[in-house]
């Protein structure tokens, strides 16, 4: 038994894991176009629920605050593991079940996004240099190009070498290949996530911000 005396310790990791996914299986996206009075965005543009598609909306604060929650339900969670002093393996199941929460939402039919801003969220909790070192790799990609989800897919990439170099040889953590793992499969998510997309830019038909058809 734990210090409360009544939740089995074995049952600890399962209950992190489970909130954490609850937790990640609210869309922000829709709550906040509801919010703004504006249409469902699993019926608009692309059909995704994140902030890029809230974004077509035309209301650039509905997109600003959909990035935000869905970025704050990634790190909080996360967060809060460190912040218990949870083992290592767990915060990085918690961060996992989040991440999965997002893409795979028990409260939309398991079809949520794309994870872009969750993952972020994750990584902040983490390591704030890895999260900004793949939020600078998504605004330079998408400054350049124009393209929100090529820019999202060249940070995935990137993101576990990002990992790799600034965690495993990082003072004050020990054993991070837990989270260098963390972020490996998150990236495999998120480019897998956008495969449509690579076929469109591949095709020369995806949709870019500023970019007229």
């Amino acid at each position: 038994m734990n210090e409360l005396g009544f939740i089995p310790v074995t049952f600890i990791p399962a209950i992190w894991i489970v909130a954490a996914y609850l937790l990640g299986s609210i869309a922000f996206g829709i709550l906040i176009s509801k919010l703004y009075g504006l249409p469902d965005p699993r019926s608009v543009g692309s059909g995704n629920i994140g902030a890029t598609n809230v974004a077509r909306s035309g209301k650039k604060s509905a997109a600003v605050l959909t990035l935000l929650g869905d970025a704050f339900k990634g790190w909080f969670p996360v967060w809060l593991a460190l912040q218990s002093g949870m083992t290592m393996w767990l915060i990085s199941a918690v961060g996992l079940a989040v991440f999965f929460g997002h893409l795979y939402p028990i409260y939309h039919g398991f079809k949520g996004g794309k994870g872009v801003a969750t993952a972020l969220g994750v990584m902040l909790a983490i390591s704030p240099m890895l999260a900004l070192a793949a939020l600078v790799t998504w605004i330079v990609v998408f400054a350049v190009s124009r393209y929100s989800s090529l820019a999202a897919i060249v940070a995935a990439v990137l993101a576990p070498v990002y990992a790799w170099f600034l965690l495993a040889h990082a003072d004050n953590l020990v054993g991070v290949s837990d989270y260098v793992l963390t972020v490996l499969v998150m990236s495999i998510f998120l480019v897998w996530r956008h495969r449509s997309n690579i076929q469109k830019l591949l095709a020369g038909t995806e949709s870019g911000f500023g970019k007229k058809k």
